[in-house]
């Protein structure tokens, strides 16, 4: 069963941990249009959005379990190092006692949001390097895998950054097909070359033609994504089915979460708004992976 296998995330609610991005829509209607959708997990969101009082009980209420986390941590700047790797074990603490599978890690600039793309020289990815693999170790000892999510606006986003990091760490990726997409990559190729890393897969579809202007500077990245940077599954850019269909013959039997970030200026009537966008990339992705199956049994 596809739901068996499909989470949902609250940034797809416009629900994100960056300083004014938005209008951010509480957890019970989130965690309840997720629940109406028939979805069984979630990605845990940015820290504070589910209350720490009563996580448990409100994802139960839901019949949603919680399968990754999602944590920007600067561990190129070795004077940061120890704090950093600090909000990370802080991190690990909360996602494993909610019954968390992936720590999802972003090497984040340090700056404010995702606008701005980031260079690195040889010295700080060696403290790079030496910080991924403390974060490594942090998530194994509660029970993590931790996958490096590539993400625009981070040290960590074009081809070059992703060879280096699976040359010289022992970390392993969180696939999101978008930001791949936004850095320069080619999604695809990176799920065949790098299926034996991936341990968790974010699905995005991308306007390519915004995305190249992401990517030049041209529009900051809230703002497109604002504009439609990110389209429902199936009406974008990207071939989503060769994807999951080359991640599956490959092996891969982690988690697809739906992620389709979104800017909300207001709180949308009740059925409208986000719902309708997910809505419309389950029913995709359904169709898609009843294509995969047949493929791969034929």
């Amino acid at each position: 069963m596809i739901l068996d296998r499909v989470a949902a995330a609250p940034i797809s609610w416009a629900v994100c941990e960056v300083p004014g991005w938005g209008h951010q829509m509480e957890p019970e209607r989130v965690l309840a249009e997720m629940e109406a959708l028939g979805l069984r997990a979630t990605e845990l969101g940015p820290e504070g959005f589910l209350p720490a009082t009563h996580a448990h009980e409100l994802l139960r209420e839901h019949g949603l379990a919680v399968i990754a986390g999602f944590v920007p941590a600067v561990l190129h700047v070795a004077s940061r190092l120890d704090r950093e790797l600090w909000a990370v074990r802080s991190a690990a603490e909360v996602l494993a006692g909610l019954g968390g599978e992936v720590l999802v890690l972003a090497a984040s600039s340090g700056r404010s949001g995702y606008d701005r793309r980031e260079r690195i020289d040889r010295d700080a990815w060696r403290v790079l390097t030496e910080g991924m693999g403390r974060a490594v170790q942090l998530a194994d000892e509660h029970g993590l895998r931790l996958a490096v999510h590539p993400h625009q606006g981070t040290v960590i986003e074009r081809p070059e950054d992703v060879d280096e990091l699976l040359r010289s760490t022992r970390a392993d990726l969180c696939l999101d097909t978008g930001h791949v997409a936004i850095g320069g990559g080619d999604p695809l190729e990176l799920a065949r070359a790098a299926a034996d890393r991936v341990v968790h897969v974010h699905l995005k579809d991308v306007d390519l033609r915004l995305a190249e202007r992401v990517a030049a500077g041209e529009v900051g990245y809230r703002d497109a994504v604002k504009e439609g940077l990110y389209r429902p599954l199936g009406d974008g850019d990207l071939d989503v089915i060769a994807i999951v269909r080359a991640l599956e013959e490959a092996g891969y039997g982690g988690w697809y979460v739906l992620e389709h970030d979104e800017v909300l200026d207001r709180e949308p009537p009740e059925g409208a708004g986000p719902i309708q966008v997910v809505r419309r990339s389950l029913a995709y992705l359904e169709r898609a992976w009843e294509e995969v199956a047949a493929a791969r049994d034929g």
